[in-house]
């Protein structure tokens, strides 16, 4: 959303007005950081272990305040977050109009991703406006009976604040210190629920095994801070000398580390479109994705959590390099950088 802000903030015909709820406060606020954005309000409502109950009350009586005293003629939400919907569904009980951005993305299980799926299509069904980032997710939308004309195909802003964000001669922050960038690194991420337990240690077994097979390897693992990945990443790969268990890194540091890595490992969402942009194949660690045409296109494979999938898969991109260069330089669906304005273009001809 943070290109869509400054896109916004620069028109003179707007009043922008931001709400953050903190569901993620580190992350965020390196976020506000980098981009130089100050919100107006900040809900505040992340705290230890909590509960999709504890998040859904706290963000709607958060939001509620705020648009009471706001009064605005346009909520914009983004993606598929519980900030997301109840955001919107706070909009929706005071009848203010809600544009969704990056709307449409569906993989048709209720259940995969959980609780994101659900978020994104109950917020389909409340947004007046559908900023859909590729024709695929506009047809998903077509689909579920949303007019045409509040349809408009923008491509993502998560490819905006990249390019902005990506510089050749960049250089880290001292948490990356201890990288060795000669060796091709293996840049991993894993938090999705759904993969909470057995299926995680899979997935980490097979970066052992990936490990001593390609000595030339390094696994830059930036660990999730849900106290329940965390202690699973550190027991299984804490004692390996070639992983690199770090904490969550700033956006601008973790851009970077994409485009010098060689192979990325995630079951994140915004990553599948990200890494292709920068030429860096991505291993989907799920069973569904709401972004197959990135599979379609070749800049991603599906292997879910197997133990012996991953390492099949990745073991081949790593020895052979026509099969990695068919992934790496495949054109990426997903924009061309200028998503946000085109969004604000359209919210002034509203």
């Amino acid at each position: 959303m943070a290109p869509v802000v400054k896109a916004l903030e620069a028109a003179p015909e707007l009043e922008t007005v931001v709400c953050v709820t903190a569901q993620h406060r580190e992350m965020l606020d390196q976020v506000l950081e980098l981009f130089k954005i100050k919100p107006k309000y900040d809900l505040d409502v992340m705290k230890e272990r909590q509960d999709l109950f504890d998040i859904a009350g706290a963000v709607l009586k958060g939001f509620r305040e705020v648009l009471v005293k706001e009064s605005p003629d346009l909520v914009l939400v983004h993606g598929d977050t519980s900030t997301t919907f109840f955001g919107a569904l706070s909009a929706y009980y005071l009848q203010i109009p809600v544009g969704h951005v990056e709307a449409g993305l569906r993989t048709h299980n209720k259940y995969s991703p959980f609780p994101e799926e659900i978020n994104r299509t109950l917020t389909g069904q409340i947004a007046a406006y559908h900023f859909a980032p590729t024709e695929w997710s506009r047809d998903n939308l077509l689909a579920e009976a949303v007019s045409a004309d509040t349809i408009w195909v923008t491509g993502n802003t998560v490819i905006d604040a990249l390019l902005q964000t990506v510089k050749d001669d960049y250089e880290f922050s001292s948490d990356l210190a201890g990288i060795d960038f000669s060796r091709r690194i293996l840049l991993v991420t894993t938090h999705r629920r759904e993969n909470w337990g057995d299926k995680l240690e899979q997935v980490y077994l097979a970066l052992l095994d990936l490990l001593e097979k390609f000595p030339d390897t390094q696994v830059v693992f930036p660990v999730h801070k849900n106290p329940v990945v965390r202690e699973l990443a550190y027991r299984v790969l804490g004692d390996h000398p070639r992983v690199s268990l770090i904490e969550p890194l700033e956006y601008a540091d973790f851009a970077n580390l994409i485009n010098r890595s060689y192979l990325i490992l995630s079951d994140s969402g915004g990553l599948q479109e990200e890494a292709p942009s920068l030429g860096k194949p991505v291993l989907v660690l799920r069973d569904t994705t709401e972004r197959p045409e990135a599979v379609q296109a070749g800049t991603v494979k599906l292997v879910g959590t197997s133990r012996e999938a991953i390492y099949e898969t990745a073991s081949l991109l790593l020895s052979d390099k026509s099969e990695y260069d068919k992934m790496a330089h495949t054109a990426n669906p997903y924009g061309d950088g200028h998503a946000a304005l085109r969004i604000r273009d359209i919210i002034l001809k509203a």
